[in-house]
């Protein structure tokens, strides 16, 4: 019984990645496109199950030739949207489309400029019908008995994320040599031990940066422009005086407070959490686990500003470049 039940979920998984061959359509040709034109990176968002879909089909992508990053539905309410610019391309994974920390961003990501997409098993979803493609993950069943666990669904969605990142290596004619170029570590723990947070940070015009005097619209947008979520404040000698986060400023509209008025000084966190350019960046990573975090400010042996470390890019999902290759 336990072998010919195993046996019927396959054979259900099975049919459910099979029925989505007739599902390939148009709009599939048409994502491909837009991401291979596209000059940003791919956004996937999801919820539960699909969320953690979606960190596979981000970490897919990436290995192989496209930038793409995993954003937390929920992180990005609370700062995180940040990330996304115009260039970008937000997919948005969701089983049922009607899942509300997922939808509710919809209106600022299309404020944003960004194409939406939507993969998932409800094409008359409320997130299908605010989507610009439509991509139909359905399956008829879940090899879940009681049809409640995501099991066929996950499954069908995973395989058409995989989809999609090998018709991407096919377009760019990605190559192994290429591959390697993306994983020159072998893993994330020889990253974490070999690198330096100079090796991976920011630098030059890349970091958002401001003077202590700098009226906050001048900060605000710098914020906006660089788009990783944060502005540096920095003394006249260029040391690190405070730091301004997406999260603060939604805080101060939500507080009335009048942001136009006031100057970077006013506004900005002081002494904010900082690491030293010559640590490991395993160093950089528990900081931010350790405080909740996504942007690290990065220092001198004398407190100067030398660049700054987003969490994408010591996880390897952004736009990789290390300094000096």
């Amino acid at each position: 019984m336990t072998i010919e039940k195993a046996i019927q979920v396959l054979k259900t998984e099975a049919d459910g990645i099979l029925h989505l061959i007739q599902k390939i359509d148009d709009n599939f040709t048409r994502l491909v496109d837009l991401i291979y034109k596209s000059r940003g990176r791919v956004i996937v968002a999801g919820i539960g199950k699909s969320g953690i879909i979606g960190k596979k089909i981000a970490a897919t992508l990436s290995s192989t030739g496209t930038r793409a990053i995993f954003l937390h539905p929920v992180e990005a309410m609370h700062g995180d949207l940040g990330i996304l610019s115009h260039k970008d391309i937000f997919i948005a994974l969701s089983n049922s489309g009607e899942t509300d920390e997922l939808n509710i961003l919809l209106p600022s990501i299309r404020s944003a400029g960004c194409p939406i997409i939507a993969f998932t098993g409800n094409p008359r979803s409320t997130l299908a019908r605010h989507s610009d493609l439509v991509i139909d993950v359905g399956v008829e069943k879940e090899a879940c008995p009681l049809g409640l666990a995501p099991t066929t669904s996950t499954t069908a969605l995973l395989a058409m994320g995989d989809a999609l990142a090998v018709v991407l290596i096919d377009r760019r004619k990605f190559t192994s040599t290429d591959f390697k170029k993306f994983h020159p570590g072998g893993n994330l723990g020889h990253r974490l031990s070999a690198y330096t947070t100079r090796d991976i940070m920011l630098t030059g015009d890349a970091v958002p940066k401001v003077d202590e005097d700098t009226p906050m619209a001048t900060a605000l947008d710098v914020l906006d422009r660089l788009k990783i979520g944060v502005v540096l404040i920095a003394k006249p000698d260029n040391t690190l005086s405070g730091i301004i986060t997406d999260g603060d400023v939604r805080r101060m509209l939500v507080a009335k407070v009048n942001v136009f008025e006031q100057t970077a000084r006013d506004l900005m966190i002081e002494n904010p959490k900082s690491i030293d350019e010559t640590a490991p960046l395993y160093d950089a990573l528990n900081i931010m686990e350790t405080h909740q975090i996504t942007v690290l400010p990065v220092i001198d042996a004398v407190g100067k500003i030398a660049g700054v470390l987003h969490l994408h890019d010591i996880l390897g999902k952004g736009a990789i470049k290390f300094n000096g290759m």
